[in-house]
């Protein structure tokens, strides 16, 4: 089984390098590596030079933001099971992707997510909130439940089915295509009860009350085009699933 894993960067040069490195140090061997970078200025490209014999396809170009990127990656993508790893981000060790394999051993199986670490900027050991999952519930997710995204894999006949992220709902695209594949046409999923990715903080959706409201739209229009009920009552719910994270 082949599996892509699609890294989108632009202007990303100061954890890149711990990023691709994280990829090719893991064990499982089947993996086909992309790169999408939006036309960086800075030392990306040289970086992403340093490792081009273990990565397999580089684009450098502009692009309409990272989920236009990831749509790029995975329009190029020819393995059985696609995920992201963002430049900022890293595997929490060398068996991330075999323990993700595994998991797609099970010909039901249309999607695999685990539990995510949100990290320091700067001290990546200093471990700022944990974001624990859960089996996929589809009440909880009409509640605003959602897996994390960076270490959500999909088979590439999801995306095929029924489509890639939709740029209309700009900060909100990765919750939209979860709501999609999972809420609307009912995907199977399965949890792996393990971190899979460190993810350093700094996300454009948190970055200002402003952007959180913005962001609180945009998810509120994911959910009301995606079959959930009374979506002005659950869009109150999805923020404080979030106080868990800095309990554990």
């Amino acid at each position: 089984m082949k599996i892509t894993i699609i890294t989108v960067v632009y202007n990303g040069g100061d954890f890149l390098e711990n990023c691709i490195r994280s990829v090719i140090s893991q064990t499982y061997s089947n993996i086909e590596y992309i790169i999408i970078d939006g036309g960086s200025t800075d030392a990306s490209l040289s970086i992403i030079e340093k490792y081009n014999d273990r990565i397999s396809i580089v684009v450098s170009e502009p692009d309409l933001g990272i989920y236009d990127a990831m749509n790029k990656g995975i329009a190029l993508a020819g393995g059985d099971v696609i995920g992201t790893l963002n430049s900022d981000d890293f595997f929490a060790d060398d068996t991330v992707i075999a323990g993700v394999a595994a998991a797609f051993n099970d010909s039901g199986v249309d999607a695999a997510y685990g539990d995510l670490c949100y990290v320091s900027r700067q001290d990546p050991q200093r471990i700022i909130r944990n974001w624990v999952s859960k089996p996929y519930s589809r009440k909880a997710m009409a509640w605003g439940w959602m897996p994390a995204h960076p270490t959500f894999y999909v088979r590439s006949d999801v995306y095929r089915a029924h489509g890639n992220y939709d740029l209309k709902y700009k900060s909100a695209a990765d919750y939209e295509l979860m709501l999609r594949f999972l809420y609307l046409n009912k995907s199977k999923s399965v949890y792996l009860p393990r971190v899979l990715v460190m993810m350093r903080t700094g996300g454009i959706s948190n970055s200002s009350v402003y952007n959180r409201l913005q962001a609180a739209s945009y998810d509120l229009r994911a959910m009301r085009n995606n079959g959930i009920k009374w979506p002005w009552l659950k869009i109150l719910f999805k923020p404080l699933r979030k106080i868990n994270q800095f309990l554990n």
